[in-house]
């Protein structure tokens, strides 16, 4: 069974610094890409970043471009996001994404990933 694993959620204060990681479990992406989506209260699910099989290919969301950094380790079936100077907006359930595909031009698109973990909470305070 496949299971993508979230961990690193808290309660920070605004300017604070975060590491997301996202470990996957029952077979390895080492050849896919991987993202990072994030849900806030009453909102629908948005992309954050994406990154490919072998980091070659990375993209975030205007939102936390600068502030976030996503990477992979592969040895490790893992993906992380670093989030920097986190602001109150960027409180939300965030989800790590598997696609099946090596590689998606429509990464910021949902339906392009075929497995999620369950999420982990992450809320800044101002």
């Amino acid at each position: 069974q496949v299971q993508l694993a979230e961990s690193g959620g808290g309660l920070v204060q605004a300017g604070d610094s975060l590491r997301l990681s996202c470990q996957a479990f029952g077979r390895t992406f080492s050849s896919n890409a991987m993202g990072w989506f994030r849900q806030a209260p009453g909102k629908e699910r948005e992309f954050v970043s994406v990154i490919s099989w072998n980091g070659g290919s990375i993209y975030y969301a205007d939102s936390v471009k600068g502030r976030f950094t996503i990477s992979r380790d592969n040895a490790k079936n893992t993906v992380y996001l670093q989030m920097n100077s986190v602001k109150p907006e960027d409180t939300a359930v965030y989800y790590c994404a598997a696609q099946e595909r090596t590689w998606s031009s429509r990464y910021y698109y949902t339906r392009e990933y075929d497995y999620w973990g369950q999420g982990t909470q992450v809320t800044v305070s101002s």
